[in-house]
């Protein structure tokens, strides 16, 4: 049977580079001064949905993602990688953001989109680490959900099989579509770009992009190309409720924000043998650095 599969996508801050100014006065990430990546668990859910492709003839993959307009960048990683196509919203009134609002937008592009077997999605994302938007999805939509997934081990008749890595060992369910399902980063990496695909889809835009590229010479391209041609959504365009979205659809307030610099203020050389190194350990044990 083929599929229609929303992978839900989000571009992170990288948080391997964070610094001073990574967050602004109001509690909110400042996205401008770090440097985005693809959140490495959505690369998880999206090698979950490839996979499906691969081995069920006729399957569509499509990424929905919300942010400002750099993140159509998400969108052009996963047609690298063998998706179908994407969806961008973006608009000022979805800034700021939590894990309600957030959630509350995702389903109403998804109810937009309509046609849809199942939502795949990371366990969570690197900036949040809440692990809430797929779950509450899933309850905004009414359909169930398998979290924690590390392999989709098979879809027929209208039936999924799903194994879950849990804390203490491993669990395999089976349900019935639609389905949400969310991804563990211990399930196996996304595939790397594919070269066609990237020359194909390198100069893929939403409509946003193309005007700002309407002067050059590559504004001919997208009259005769329509797949270069990303979807672009705003509030309006989804049927939201702007008091639902953003800052003021967002019940969690950040009460304060403190910085923590480590520095470096003493050394110690250990003798190279066992006894010194089981000394340093309870002292670290005892100190609680460690245990």
């Amino acid at each position: 049977m083929s599929l229609s599969i929303i992978v839900l996508a989000k571009q992170v801050p990288d948080t391997r580079n964070v610094g001073k100014d990574a967050m602004k006065a109001d509690g909110t990430v400042n996205r401008a001064a770090l440097s985005a990546i693809f959140n490495p668990e959505d690369l998880n859910a999206l090698e979950q949905a490839l996979r499906l492709k691969d081995t069920h003839p006729g399957t569509t993959v499509t990424l929905l993602t919300m942010g400002p307009g750099r993140a159509a960048e998400i969108i052009r990683e996963g047609l690298y990688r063998g998706a179908d196509g994407g969806y961008l919203l973006t608009d000022r009134a979805f800034a700021g953001a939590d894990t309600l609002a957030t959630s509350y937008a995702l389903a109403m592009a998804i109810r937009k989109i309509r046609d849809y077997d199942l939502i795949i999605c990371g366990r969570q994302a690197i900036d949040g680490d809440t692990a809430q938007v797929g779950p509450q999805v899933a309850e905004k939509l009414g359909l169930n959900q398998v979290t924690y997934a590390e392999e989709i081990q098979k879809v027929e008749n209208g039936r999924i099989t799903v194994k879950r890595r849990l804390e203490r060992g491993v669990e395999t369910v089976e349900t019935n579509l639609p389905l949400v399902v969310t991804v563990n980063g211990s399930a196996p990496d996304c595939r790397p770009r594919n070269a066609k695909s990237v020359q194909k889809y390198k100069h893929a835009r939403t409509a946003t992009e193309r005007q700002e590229a309407a002067a050059t010479a590559l504004a001919s391209l997208y009259g005769s190309r329509p797949y270069l041609h990303l979807e672009e959504w705003s509030v309006a365009d989804v049927g939201a409720d702007v008091a639902q979205c953003g800052l003021s659809g967002s019940p969690t307030k950040v009460k304060k924000i403190e910085n923590v610099v480590f520095q470096t203020k003493e050394s110690r050389t250990l003798a190279p043998d066992d006894s010194a190194i089981d000394e340093l350990m309870k002292e670290l044990i005892t100190n609680h650095t460690i245990g």
